[in-house]
C-alpha cells in the first residue's frame, strides 16, 4: 500500500497521548510500563485480574512528573498462612508501592523518558527497576525500555488510538519481559506456567471510567478502573446550592434601627437561614459591624459576599461602611472592610469589575485586641431550639439524623463503617456502628464534644493473633476494645479555645479523647505573616482507658509532647516535621509530606523514626519497624451538588502498631485554621465574593530561589559539569583516593579487634550515636540555610549542600550494592567477605552524606574544623564496629569529592525567580547571578 502525502500527514498529526493504567495500576501498556504519567493530580482506583494475581490498586500523579502507585496483590493458588489461619486468611496477599519519575517530557523530536522502581517498600516480591522511552507518531504511541529484577531485559510495545468512535478505543501490543518463573512460589501457582513474549489487548476509556482486556499466549486478563482529576476545581455542578438571599423590603433609617429590634432580629434570622452561626451585629455612626461563623460555605470570600449582600437589605440607610469579622469556632480569622457601598452593590450585581471592588475593600488578618463587646444583637436573642432533619448525602454520610441551632450546637446520628486489612486471622476486618455525636457551645470559645457508639455488627473482635510488641500496647490491643460493651462512650471532651495574639491560636482540652485514651491536652499554633512556616506545639498527659468503653481506666500513663514545623512549598506541597515523645514513650521524629490539589483534596504520606524497638514482623531486633502510611483528606464540596465544609479523612497504615503513635484530640487547630489562612494568602483574599470566577489564583508568596525549574536545573547542571576536573587531575585524585582506602584496609582487622573490646563502653555508644546523627544534623542544617536564610550566598550554599548529600548518598548506596562487602559484625575475620545478609558495608553511607553536606559550607566560609567534626563523628561507626575503617575513609572521600566539585561549579550560581505582569499576561523570569 502506498501512502499519499495527505494520508501520511494525517498519520503524523500530533495527538494527545493519554496515559492509561496497566494491569499493575501504574501507567503503561498491559504488563509493561511506559514513559507516560497521567495528568498532574490524576487519581486512579481499579481492580485487575491477571492469573494468578488479583490486584486492588490505586495511583496518584503527586507531581507533574512523579506517579505513586500502591497495590494490594492476592496470589491465587498459594495460602497466606499455614495452620489455623489458612482457611480464614485465604490466599497469600502482599502490599506493594511503586514509583515512576519522568526525567524528560516528550518534545517534537525527543521522546518522553522515565525511570521506575517497583515494590519500593515492603517484602520485595515484585521488586525491580526500569527505564522507558515513549514517542508518539500521530495516533500511534510507541514504547521501548529495559528493566532488571522482575522485568528482565528489553521490553516494548505500541498503543494505537483508533480514529473512529468517540476516541476512547485503543489497540495494544507489547513484548512482556517479566520473568514469571522467578515469581514468589511460582511452582505452586499459575505463574510457573506463564512465559514472557507477545501480548495483545484492547482498551476503552470513557470520561473517568476505563477498562482493558488482555490476551497472552496462556490466558486472558482484565483491568477496570475509575480515574478522577484532582486538579479540577469541582466534579459535580452545584445544582442544589441555595440561591443568594434576595428580598423586597424597605430599609430603616438609623433611628428606626436603634428603636425597633425587629430590624436587627430580621437580619439575624436571614443570616441563620443561610448557615451563619454565632452572629453578632452592631451599628454606630454609619458603620455596620458583622461577626459570624459560617458552618457550610467552603470559600470564605463567598461566605462574606453572601453576608454583606444580605446585610444590604437590612442595614440603616445612613450606612457608609460595612465591617465583617469571620470566625472559626469563635477564633477570629479575618477582617473585611467595605467603605464604598454603591461600588460593592454594583459588584455583587455584576455591574462593577473586580479591580473596582479592590479599590474600595480592605482585607486583613483579624486582630483579637480589636474585638467588640458592645453588640446591638446576638444570635442568642432569637428563639432557641434545634432544627432536626433526616438528611441524605451530606457531610459524607449516606443518611443521618442531624440537628443544629442558631449557635454552634449540633447533633447527629449516623452509621459509621471502619475497615481493617491484612491481619493473619482474616484479610478483611470491619465494624459497623451507629454513632450519636454532638457539640455543645457552653459559652464563646468553650465547647463540650461527645460521641456514643453502639456496635451493630463487626468481626474485629474475632482477632486471635496476640501482639508480640515489646512496647506498651497503646494500639495493638484494639481487638480487646472491640470485645467490650456494645454501647460505648467514644468521646466526652471539654475544650477551651483562646487567641492570645494575631495569628496565634491555642486550646486546652480535658476528658475522654478517643476510644483508648483520655486526659488533658494542649495545643498552640502560630501562622507567621507572609511566611511559609506554621509552628505548632502539642502536649498531652493521658491515661489508657479500659476495654469496657466507659469511665474505667488502666494503669498505663504517659506524657507526650511534640514540636512541629509545617513548611509550605510551591505547587500546594507541605512538608511537616514533628519531633518529641510519642504515645508509647518512644522519642523520635515523624516526617510528613502532602499536596493540596485544585479540588482541595490533599494526599500525602508519613514516616516515623523513633527509638521504639518494634520487632513485630517485618521488624526485627536488628532492624525495628518504623511507622509509616498514606493519608488523604477529601473536602466534600467538590463532590456534592451543594457546598459544604465537611471533610472526609482517610489513612492507610498498619493498624496494630505501637511505635510512633499519637493521641487523637478534638479541635485540631492546624486542620481547622489552615484552610482559612491559605485562602487569605491567595490573590486579593476576596475569594468568590461575587460568586463568579474572577478571583486571582496566584498566591502572594513567590517561588523560592531553590525551587526546581527546567531552566534552573539546566544552569546548575551545566555549571557542575564545567567544574569537573580534566583527565589528568581526575586520574590523580582517583589514585590518591584508592591509595588512602588501600592503606586504611591494611588496618581494618587490627582496629576492629582493638575497638571491639570496648563496644559496651558508654563513650563508644555515645560516639556511635553521634555518627548516626551526623548526616541528619548536616542535612537539616543545609535545609534550614536553604529555606530560612535571607543571605543569597547562604541560600545557595544550602542548595549545593543538599545536592551533594543526595548525590553522594545515592552513589554510596550503589557502591554498596555492587561490592556487597560484609560488615565487621558479620565477618570479623575476612575483611572483604561478601555479605550474605544484605546489610552491606562499603562505602559508609553515613560518612559520605555527612562529608558531602558539610564540604560546601567548609569551603565557602573557610571552616576547616567542620571536616574534623564530620570525620570524628563518622569514626564513631568504626568505634562501635558497624563499619571497617576503610568504609569510612572511602565514604568520607566520596562525600568530600562530591561536595567540593558541586561547590566549585555552583558557588557563584543562584537562579532568582521574578514575576512580571503585563495586561493579562504573567511571565516568570530566571536570573543567573554571578
Amino acid at each position: 500500500m502506498r501512502l499519499t502525502p495527505i494520508a501520511l500527514s494525517l498519520l503524523c498529526l500530533p495527538f494527545y497521548a493519554v496515559a492509561v493504567p496497566s494491569l499493575t495500576g501504574q501507567s503503561g501498556l498491559m504488563n509493561m510500563p511506559d514513559a507516560r504519567v497521567e495528568a498532574d493530580g490524576q487519581y486512579g482506583l481499579g481492580y485487575s485480574y491477571d492469573s494468578p494475581y488479583s490486584t486492588l490498586w490505586t495511583n496518584l500523579t503527586f507531581l507533574p512528573y512523579l506517579q505513586m502507585n500502591g497495590r494490594f496483590v492476592g496470589i491465587r493458588g498459594t495460602p497466606g498462612f499455614n495452620g489455623k489461619y489458612q482457611q480464614s486468611y485465604g490466599s497469600y496477599k502482599d502490599k506493594v508501592i511503586d514509583l515512576k519519575l519522568r526525567l524528560l517530557e516528550e518534545g517534537p523530536f525527543a521522546p518522553s523518558i522515565a525511570v521506575g522502581k517497583t515494590d519500593l517498600l515492603g517484602t520485595g516480591l515484585f521488586a525491580g527497576q526500569y527505564i522507558a522511552a515513549s514517542k508518539q507518531f500521530g495516533r500511534l504511541d510507541t514504547t521501548l525500555g529495559y528493566g532488571s529484577g522482575r522485568i528482565d531485559g528489553i521490553f516494548g510495545g505500541v498503543r494505537w488510538l483508533l480514529p473512529y468512535g468517540d476516541g476512547g478505543w485503543a489497540l495494544l501490543a507489547e513484548y512482556d519481559a517479566n520473568n514469571y518463573q522467578k515469581d514468589f512460589r511460582a511452582n505452586q501457582t499459575f505463574a510457573g506456567k506463564r512465559q514472557n513474549g507477545p501480548v495483545l489487548g484492547v482498551s476503552y476509556r470513557w470520561g473517568w471510567l476505563g477498562a482493558e482486556l488482555v490476551r497472552s499466549r496462556t490466558h486472558s486478563s482484565i483491568n477496570t478502573f475509575v480515574s478522577v482529576p484532582f486538579g479540577e476545581r469541582e466534579f459535580v455542578p452545584k445544582i442544589y446550592e441555595p440561591a443568594a438571599y434576595q428580598v423586597i423590603r424597605t430599609r430603616p433609617d438609623a433611628q428606626a434601627w436603634q428603636s425597633d429590634p425587629q430590624h436587627r432580629l430580621g437580619l439575624l434570622d436571614a443570616l441563620h437561614k443561610q448557615d451563619y452561626r454565632a452572629v453578632s451585629l452592631a451599628y454606630q455612626n454609619g458603620v455596620l459591624h458583622l461577626d459570624f461563623t459560617n458552618t457550610r460555605i467552603s470559600d470564605m470570600g463567598r461566605a462574606v459576599g453572601r453576608a454583606v449582600r444580605t446585610a444590604l437589605y437590612f442595614a440603616p440607610l445612613e450606612t457608609r461602611v460595612i465591617k465583617v469579622r469571620v470566625n472559626r469556632r469563635d477564633l477570629a480569622v479575618a477582617d473585611y472592610e467595605f467603605f464604598n457601598l454603591p461600588v460593592l452593590t454594583a459588584y455583587l450585581n455584576g455591574q462593577a469589575t473586580r479591580a473596582q471592588l479592590r479599590e474600595v475593600a480592605l482585607v486583613s488578618y483579624a486582630d483579637p485586641d480589636k474585638e467588640r463587646e458592645d453588640f446591638d444583637a446576638l444570635s442568642a436573642e432569637l428563639d432557641k431550639g434545634v432544627d432536626l432533619d433526616l438528611i441524605a448525602n451530606e457531610d459524607g454520610q449516606s443518611i443521618q439524623l442531624k440537628g443544629q441551632d442558631k449557635q454552634l450546637n449540633r447533633f447527629s446520628l449516623a452509621p459509621k463503617l471502619v475497615m481493617h486489612f491484612n491481619d493473619p486471622s482474616g484479610a478483611l476486618r470491619y465494624e459497623v456502628n451507629a454513632q450519636a455525636s454532638g457539640q455543645w457551645r457552653i459559652s464563646p470559645r468553650n465547647y463540650l464534644d461527645g460521641a456514643v457508639t453502639y456496635k451493630l455488627f463487626e468481626n474485629v473482635s474475632k482477632l486471635d493473633n496476640p501482639s508480640n510488641s515489646l512496647l506498651p500496647h497503646v494500639r495493638t490491643d484494639i481487638a480487646e476494645y472491640k470485645k467490650g460493651n456494645p454501647l460505648r462512650l467514644g468521646q466526652l471532651t471539654y475544650t477551651h479555645l483562646f487567641q492570645p495574639a494575631q495569628r496565634l491560636y491555642g486550646k486546652v482540652s480535658a476528658g475522654m479523647f478517643e476510644e483508648m485514651f483520655g486526659g488533658v491536652a494542649g495545643q498552640l499554633v502560630y501562622f507567621p505573616p507572609a511566611s511559609r512556616w506554621i509552628g505548632e506545639l502539642t502536649a498531652e498527659a493521658v491515661q489508657q482507658r479500659d476495654y469496657q468503653g466507659w469511665f474505667g481506666r488502666k494503669d498505663y500513663k504517659t506524657v507526650t509532647a511534640l514540636a512541629s514545623l509545617h513548611y509550605k512549598l510551591p505547587a500546594g506541597i507541605t512538608l511537616t516535621g514533628r519531633a518529641g515523645r510519642f504515645l508509647a514513650k518512644d522519642s523520635g521524629v515523624r516526617m510528613e509530606v502532602k499536596r493540596r490539589f485544585n479540588s482541595g483534596i490533599e494526599a500525602g504520606a508519613w514516616y516515623t523514626y523513633t527509638d521504639g524497638k518494634d520487632i513485630t514482623s517485618p521488624g526485627s531486633p536488628s532492624s525495628p519497624y518504623h511507622d509509616k502510611g498514606l493519608f488523604m483528606s477529601i473536602p466534600l464540596n467538590s463532590m456534592l451538588a451543594m457546598d459544604t465544609q465537611s471533610t472526609v479523612n482517610m489513612s492507610i497504615s498498619p493498624w496494630t502498631r505501637d511505635v510512633g503513635q499519637q493521641v487523637e484530640v478534638p479541635h485540631n487547630l492546624v486542620r481547622e485554621m489552615e484552610d482559612a489562612e491559605r485562602q487569605l494568602a491567595v490573590g486579593d483574599a476576596l475569594g468568590r465574593l461575587g460568586e463568579r470566577d474572577d478571583e486571582l489564583p496566584t498566591g502572594d508568596l513567590p517561588d523560592p530561589a531553590w525551587w526546581p525549574s527546567a531552566s534552573g536545573v539546566r544552569i546548575r547542571l551545566g555549571d557542575s559539569l564545567g567544574a569537573l576536573p580534566d583527565v589528568d587531575n581526575a586520574a590523580m585524585a582517583a589514585a590518591l583516593g584508592v591509595s588512602a582506602v588501600a592503606v586504611a584496609t591494611t588496618r581494618d582487622k587490627a582496629i576492629y579487634k582493638q575497638l571491639s573490646k570496648h563496644g559496651d563502653n558508654a563513650v563508644v555508644k555515645a560516639w556511635d550515636k553521634a555518627g548516626r546523627a551526623a548526616p541528619l544534623l548536616a542535612v537539616g542544617a543545609a535545609g534550614a540555610a536553604m529555606t530560612l536564610a535571607d543571605d543569597p550566598v547562604l541560600v545557595n550554599t544550602g542548595i549545593i549542600s543538599l545536592q551533594s548529600a543526595a548525590l553522594a548518598g545515592g552513589t554510596s548506596l550503589l557502591g554498596k550494592r555492587l561490592l556487597n562487602r560484609a560488615r565487621p559484625e558479620e565477618s570479623a575475620t575476612q575483611v572483604w567477605q561478601q555479605s550474605r545478609s544484605g546489610n552491606r558495608s562499603f562505602p559508609s553511607n553515613h560518612a559520605a552524606v555527612t562529608m558531602a553536606a558539610i564540604t560546601p559550607f567548609a569551603e565557602e566560609y573557610q571552616l576547616p574544623w567542620l571536616y574534623v567534626a564530620g570525620g570524628m563523628a563518622s569514626a564513631g561507626r568504626v568505634a562501635k564496629g558497624k563499619h571497617w575503617l576503610s568504609d569510612v575513609v572511602a565514604g568520607g572521600l566520596l562525600g568530600y569529592g562530591t561536595g567540593y566539585t558541586l561547590w566549585k561549579g555552583q558557588r557563584n550560581t543562584l537562579v532568582m525567580p521574578s514575576v512580571s505582569m503585563a495586561g493579562k499576561a504573567v511571565s516568570l523570569n530566571l536570573t543567573h547571578q554571578y
